[in-house]
């Protein structure tokens, strides 16, 4: 004759489990969330001290850039060199810190494949902090390329006003963190790295060499002066160029501030939802 003994558990909903549950954080607070974005932007940094490599297209393409456009059109365009630096240097500065988000978008899409954001998803942190964190890691990137541009122009005998290149390196870093948004978007969406890169490049080449960062506006056709005016690029390229060459902040500088409000508004939260869905 076999017995059987019953050791019955607590049940489930007693005192200990209650409680438990009670102390399990449903939300995080907006002080948490900034401050696990920047852990996460650490993790970036330290990503860059271990592979420099990934700051090498911020560091040759800028002078690379500079010294050609500066010297291939100066002469076409004004006349000799000197009188196009003012002209050109807030050009490049803007399409050089602008192109240099789209790694960001790529990178995203690496990691995301090797599986380290499946971990961070399981974590008890804020879900915008691994993308933000991301992105606010590759702000080293935008200043290395915003420093590096000035300084070219600076030795070619371009002289900006000192208050207006902190200004603009400050607007273009603010501006390129919310485009960066947008590539973060398609990192989470696309498939593969190449594919981010590719497309991400298809769309910022029209958008920078069909501005006024590079030729005036009034030597192009009608039809592309209309899409030129209201290229959100232009705007950001006449604010810089205002402020280092004459340290003025007009309305330029509003629209470029509104345009980085409204575009990190957007896409900042489709981002995380991609994010979410494909982790």
């Amino acid at each position: 004759m076999t017995t059987t003994t019953t050791i019955d558990g607590p049940p489930s909903t007693s005192i200990t489990t209650r409680v438990a549950r009670a102390q399990v954080k449903t939300s995080i607070s907006l002080t948490e969330s900034f401050r696990q974005s920047f852990s996460m932007a650490y993790r970036g940094v330290l990503k860059i001290r271990h592979n420099p490599e990934q700051l090498f297209d911020v560091t040759f393409q800028p002078i690379i850039f500079t010294l050609m456009f500066t010297y291939i059109f100066g002469g076409a365009i004004s006349g000799n060199v000197e009188a196009y630096l003012p002209v050109i240097i807030p050009g490049i500065l803007v399409q050089t810190v602008i192109m240099t988000s789209i790694v960001t978008g790529t990178q995203l899409r690496e990691d995301m494949d090797k599986g380290v954001f499946d971990r961070f998803r399981s974590l008890p942190i804020a879900r915008i902090s691994p993308l933000a964190g991301a992105l606010l890691a590759d702000v080293i990137r935008y200043s290395i390329a915003t420093v590096l541009t000035v300084v070219m122009g600076v030795l070619m005998g371009w002289r900006p006003d000192l208050f207006g290149v902190v200004a603009s390196a400050a607007l273009i870093i603010v501006c390129s963190f919310a485009v960066s948004w947008i590539f973060a978007l398609m990192g989470c969406l696309m498939n593969r790295a190449s594919a981010v890169q590719g497309i991400s490049m298809m769309i910022m080449f029209p958008l920078t060499f069909m501005s006024n960062a590079f030729v005036p506006v009034d030597t192009m056709p009608g039809w592309l002066q209309g899409f030129v005016n209201v290229n959100p690029v232009s705007h950001l390229v006449t604010a810089v160029r205002e402020l280092t060459n004459s340290g003025h902040a007009g309305i330029h500088v509003v629209w470029a501030l509104t345009g980085a409000a409204l575009i990190t508004a957007v896409f900042a939260p489709l981002a995380v939802k991609a994010y979410m869905r494909n982790t």
